[in-house]
């Protein structure tokens, strides 16, 4: 039973290395991408979610988050390292 687990994690993880190699081809092309076309957006992005707006500290905030085709989610202070570096 435990060799099967492992395996099905193994299956799982390669999985996950072959999308993220898929979206890492796809966004190269767009690289040098000065405007977001709706083809683009079709190709990268599977969804967009927009929360309510808070107003608690008395300046309206709204978060959104973005959950990228084949990768899902990815942590903004993620994204911020890469423009950084």
């Amino acid at each position: 039973m435990e060799i099967q687990t492992l395996q099905q994690d193994i299956e799982v993880q390669e999985r996950q290395i072959e999308n993220l190699e898929q979206f890492i081809q796809r966004a190269h092309k767009y690289k040098d991408l000065d405007e977001l076309t709706p083809y683009a957006l079709r190709e990268l992005v599977k969804g967009v979610y927009i929360e309510a707006p808070n107003k608690s500290s008395g300046k309206r905030r709204q978060n959104i988050r973005i959950s990228y085709d084949l990768v899902g989610f990815i942590p903004l202070n993620e994204l911020m390292k890469e423009e950084t570096a």
